[in-house]
């Protein structure tokens, strides 16, 4: 799929949507803040802003000479025939990269934007124990790795978005928003992070009973959640006008559609959570409504706003469902929901889009090929990212010391707290079990 020629006024519209994405990049920030103690919110704020710059360095340095841009340069494999396309062949340094208005310098750009917000996600998995050290030498080997390799496959015309002119596939795997690339990718990252992490201190009783430990601020946590929708309609659309060629009329429909299935999700969730509870629990709610917008990335400029409401109540089932499954029956310590919300939300997302996705010239297939992508998360991505990160345990320990857990990661690793005015910790939660 050659990239399409942009006329000037998609390339003003493209540019602005671009310049909203860090929206979404700060609302997950400040979600995962929310979510974590309040003797650690400064060092996940800190750890956000240097994942970020982290995943941008490498995905410059070498990221984007694995993904490339369709149709660019890339090596290929010729399989009964038909040229299968596994890997880009573009320089590192985004040597000879067209930095323009291009296309493919546009991309180029949004993938920074792409590739820091998948690195954030797995932060809520490490809250309160993950090191800041190992958060960057992770987040290097997933955004110079792990993203590119799979970004490649998906959007810049790899073999993925080749079954369906290969395969006859439907129109080959689709990810209209990133909830393959950036919330699959980063949620089953997340996974890897807390299956290498363990539970946190006092997390789980003798007897494997769960104890709640609250996140410190509902307020961040809802201040995340509107300033990422923002974010979110802005990532849906750039992704399926630069990568998947929709016409810019098409923001509406993206805009709405995300919205829909947000609150969708939201509400999804806050309605199990009163009928189980009595009374709608904030945090999951808020990680409905996040598990709505991930579930719209996959195809919100091409599905009707009827599809997209069913795709957020799903969603938002689901994301309730699971953060009780991982903590009860798994004894996964997932303390922002990352696990739930990115990658099952995305899976689900992916789902959809075959069940209820309208594309343009549609064909049989399509959700065979979204499932071959699912398949291909769950079957290369995870086990790539828990390889990498175990071996990298091994170097740079990614656990804190218990010494920092009950001290808070804030004194521990920065020296000073988020909330100095205030007591951060009572004993109740600082005593070590």
């Amino acid at each position: 799929m050659a990239p399409p020629a942009l006329s000037e006024a998609t390339v003003v519209f493209c540019s602005v949507l671009i310049l909203f994405i860090p929206l979404a990049i700060a609302g997950l920030a400040l979600i995962n803040t929310g979510l974590g103690r309040s003797h650690s919110a400064a060092h996940t704020l800190f750890s956000s802003l240097c994942a970020f710059v982290v995943a941008a360095f490498a995905y410059v340095l070498c990221g984007f000479a694995w993904q490339g841009y369709a149709g660019g340069v890339a090596h290929q494999a010729l399989i009964e025939g038909k040229a299968w396309n596994w890997l880009a062949a573009q320089g590192f340094f985004l040597r000879h990269a067209a930095l323009n208005a291009s296309a493919p310098g546009l991309t180029i750009w949004l993938q920074v934007f792409c590739v820091g917000l998948a690195a954030i996600v797995p932060i809520g998995a490490g809250l309160d124990r993950w090191r800041l050290s190992a958060i960057c030498a992770s987040t290097a080997l997933f955004a110079g790795i792990t993203y590119p390799v799979f970004a490649h496959w998906v959007w810049a015309g790899g073999w993925l978005a080749q079954l369906g002119e290969n395969s006859g596939l439907g129109q080959g795997f689709v990810d209209g928003g990133g909830a393959a690339c950036i919330q699959a990718a980063g949620g089953l990252t997340a996974l890897a992070i807390a299956w290498i992490l363990g539970a946190r201190k006092g997390k789980y009783s003798s007897d494997g009973i769960p104890t709640a430990v609250p996140g410190h601020s509902a307020i961040l946590v809802l201040t995340g959640c509107m300033l990422a929708w923002i974010g979110w309609m802005s990532l849906n659309t750039a992704v399926s006008v630069l990568l998947y060629g929709a016409e810019a009329g098409r923001a509406a429909l993206v805009a709405i559609n995300t919205t829909l299935s947000a609150g969708a999700s939201g509400i999804a969730a806050a309605l199990i959570t009163r009928a189980r509870f009595g009374k709608p629990d904030v945090s999951i709610s808020a990680n409905g409504w996040v598990g709505g917008l991930v579930a719209s990335s996959a195809a919100a400029a091409f599905m009707p706003p009827a599809a997209a409401v069913l795709t957020g109540l799903i969603a938002g089932a689901l994301v309730t469902i699971f953060v009780e499954l991982f903590e009860l029956r798994f004894g996964v310590d997932d303390p922002g929901g990352a696990i739930s919300v990115h990658a099952i939300g995305g899976i689900w997302g992916l789902f959809a889009a075959g069940v209820l996705g309208d594309f343009p010239g549609a064909r049989a297939g399509q959700l065979m090929a979204q499932l071959v992508g699912i398949a291909t998360l769950l079957g290369f991505v995870l086990p790539l990212t828990y390889g990498l990160n175990l071996g990298l345990n091994f170097l740079v320990r990614h656990r804190v010391a218990p010494e920092g857990e009950r001290q808070g990661m804030d004194l521990y690793e920065l020296g000073a707290g988020a909330y100095p005015e205030f007591m951060t910790h009572t004993e109740e939660f600082t005593q070590l079990r």
